[in-house]
């Protein structure tokens, strides 16, 4: 295990007015045709070498439903890598690497997740997210913004309930239109 310092990354990707899921569950909104000639391209290497990186993944559990369902046509998202689905529910494991928790989140950070990684991504859902960010538990975050309105569903930061001081670390700008935005979440 490297010496890194632990940090949970809160991810997500969201339309321009930060709709992180049509109410049909649909993702062809992610396929974008847009075309930035300013910005970066992102080979596949590039994308594998990056993910390398994380170590565990944690999910609520609607989004652990979508993932399975996507992994269909997609193939699952988290390859080897760990993922902790946080709920009270009872849902089918189909995955040697796929754990269910169900307790308290600051004992899965502290107790859990600290000792064993190093960098851990949150990728949904957004009660869960809200959660991280009320505990105080979020070191980051990334938004990946797509060129694409979408006008209804399921917001992000919906109702987070606290006032959330945020430092802008980077800003990356990709040939597919995609911006990424990537804060530091003040404690």
């Amino acid at each position: 295990m490297t010496t890194a310092e632990f940090k949970i990354t809160i991810h997500m990707v969201s339309s321009l007015d930060g709709i992180i899921a049509k109410k049909d569950n649909s993702v062809t909104w992610f396929e974008t045709a847009d075309y930035y000639e300013k910005g970066i391209e992102m080979t596949e290497q590039d994308t594998e070498e990056f993910l390398k990186k994380i170590d565990c993944y944690i999910m609520g559990a609607r989004t652990y439903e979508h993932a399975l369902e996507l992994s269909g046509t997609y193939g699952w998202a988290y390859r080897d890598v760990p993922v902790i689905v946080v709920t009270h529910r009872n849902l089918p494991i189909e995955r040697p690497d796929i754990e269910i928790y169900s307790g308290d989140l600051n004992k899965l950070v502290e107790e859990r997740l600290k000792p064993k990684y190093r960098n851990v991504w949150l990728v949904g859902g957004p009660m869960l997210v809200k959660e991280f960010i009320r505990l105080k538990l979020g070191d980051e975050i990334r938004l990946s913004v797509l060129p694409v309105i979408l006008g209804d569903g399921t917001l992000f930061f919906d109702q987070v309930g606290q006032e959330q001081l945020l430092h802008l670390k980077d800003v990356v700008a990709y040939k597919s239109g995609m911006v990424e935005l990537r804060y530091e979440i003040k404690k």
